[in-house]
Formats: C-alpha cells, sequence, structure tokens
C-alpha cells in the first residue's frame, strides 16, 4: 500500500462480540496510523466499496470474516458473493483483497464448518479470477499464485 500515494481506505468486516475481538481490532487500527481512513462494511462490503472515490487505494480485510458475517446471519450467501465478486470485477484503483486459505485442513466434522469451507473456496476461486495478482502468504512469506 505504501506505493499508492495516501490517502488509503481500510474496509474492515470483522465485528467485535468480545473483549478478545475488540483488542485484536483496536490493535489493527494502531497499526495502520496516519493516512488511513477505516470503513466499517460488515456485511454490504460490495456497496461500501462501490462508494469509494476513483482512484482510491483500497485495503479489504477480510473476505473470510465478512462471508461468515453472512452466513450467521443466514443471508443468501451465493448472492452476497456473486454481487461481491462482480463489484471487484471493475476496479477503479489499487485495491488489495484479505482472505483466508480454509480449504488445505482435514473435512470439518460438522455441517456449517462444511458449508462455510465450501463457500470460502468459491469466493476465493472467484476473486481470484478477477484480480490482476493473486499472492499467498506462507509463513509471511509471498507466494505468487497469479
Amino acid at each position: 500500500m505504501s506505493a499508492c500515494p495516501a490517502p488509503w481506505s481500510y474496509i474492515a468486516t470483522a465485528q467485535a462480540y468480545d473483549e478478545e475481538m475488540r483488542e485484536r481490532i483496536a490493535l489493527h487500527r494502531s497499526r495502520r496510523g496516519a493516512g488511513w481512513t477505516t470503513i466499517e462494511a460488515p456485511l454490504d462490503l460490495a456497496g461500501a466499496i462501490e462508494a469509494l472515490p476513483d482512484g482510491q487505494p483500497v485495503l479489504i480485510d477480510c473476505l473470510t470474516l465478512w462471508l461468515t458475517n453472512h452466513m450467521l446471519a443466514e443471508h443468501d450467501v451465493e448472492a452476497e458473493c456473486r454481487r461481491l465478486a462482480d463489484v471487484l470485477s471493475r476496479p477503479r484503483g489499487p485495491w488489495f483483497v484479505v482472505s483466508n486459505e480454509v480449504g488445505q485442513g482435514i473435512v470439518p466434522e460438522n455441517a456449517l464448518a462444511r458449508r462455510f469451507r465450501d463457500a470460502a473456496g468459491r469466493l476465493n476461486q472467484d476473486v481470484a479470477a478477477v484480480a490482476g495478482t493473486v499472492l499467498l502468504m506462507v509463513a509471511g512469506l509471498p507466494l505468487k499464485v497469479k
């Protein structure tokens, strides 16, 4: 992000339901420093992205939390993912999207976790398909995938 001129936007999808998550969010905020504007979008991520001015550098953190929010709210996850992928396919500035790879472990034992893992995998594939560059971070090292 530092290669892009400020101001930068940080779109946060996390929701603080407990003290531990509030502490995590506070730590993230303290690390950003000056030049950042935080936009909270736990559900309407596509709308938050569309509202950005053209050319605005943005860091979106993160898709898997956003997906979790929709699943727990029992929204139409497929429709929300399609809408998000559509918006991301039309970049109007430098956009950086964070997501978690959750499909490399064992198959979860419960249905909700399996639905989440499968939905996250599809979402990551759809977003990667429209991205110009895809990096997989392993032990803090970037591996170029696309």
